[in-house]
């Protein structure tokens, strides 16, 4: 018997690449934000976060601000080895370069979507949003928000979390993310488990 083929039967295996995210911790370790128990939250949300990453395809990075230097702790990976060996012994401390951990932050991430263009990222940044240190002799603050223009023109996802105590905020940090175009969380709203919650949040509508 003849079979009599038309266009609908006919099937085509395409294959779909899954879109990765990164998340990029960017901390501040001055001596203001040197709290044992903010640190821990973060290392707690990246443990988890690494955890997550073993089923997808994301990756999780941090960098760390303080005295007069900001430093890549953390290159983007998956790897939970290399994540637990990273944050043992995050630096803290002294001023607060809050324009360079920005500046570092934005030039990892342009790295990292040339490497990989199909990749998503989100920066979470943790400050208080008081820097003191200057690159170019600007106000550093100033500065600061020159940085965060170019982020948010760049179209990178950012949450900040002001973690600044409420009796002595001056709403720098809400500014800076108001700059960066993205939310902005208190201390008092986010512990370790609502901050994770919160991240894992933003990555399902980034990949919406």
């Amino acid at each position: 018997m003849a079979y009599a083929l038309q266009k609908r039967d006919l099937q085509e295996k395409v294959r779909v690449r899954r879109t990765s995210n990164l998340i990029l911790f960017v901390v501040d370790a001055s001596w203001s934000m040197a709290v044992s128990e903010r640190m821990q939250a973060t290392k707690g949300a990246i443990m988890s976060l690494l955890t997550d990453a073993y089923q997808r395809r994301d990756r999780v990075g941090l960098v760390v601000f303080q005295k007069d230097r900001a430093q890549m702790v953390l290159k983007p990976t998956n790897s939970v080895t290399l994540a637990k060996n990273a944050l043992q012994n995050i630096p803290v401390g002294g001023k607060t370069p809050l324009s360079q951990g920005l500046l570092l932050a934005y030039d990892t991430i342009r790295r990292e979507k040339t490497l990989h263009p199909d990749v998503i990222p989100l920066m979470i940044l943790l400050t208080d949003g008081a820097g003191n240190v200057s690159m170019s002799g600007r106000p550093p603050t100033e500065e600061a928000g020159i940085i965060a223009d170019q982020i948010r023109h760049e179209n990178i996802k950012t949450v900040t979390i002001n973690m600044e105590h409420a009796a002595f905020d001056q709403g720098l940090a809400a500014k800076l993310a108001e700059r960066l175009g993205g939310a902005c969380y208190t201390l008092s709203q986010l512990r370790a488990e609502t901050l994770l919650e919160t991240v894992r949040q933003e990555i399902d509508v980034m990949s919406r």
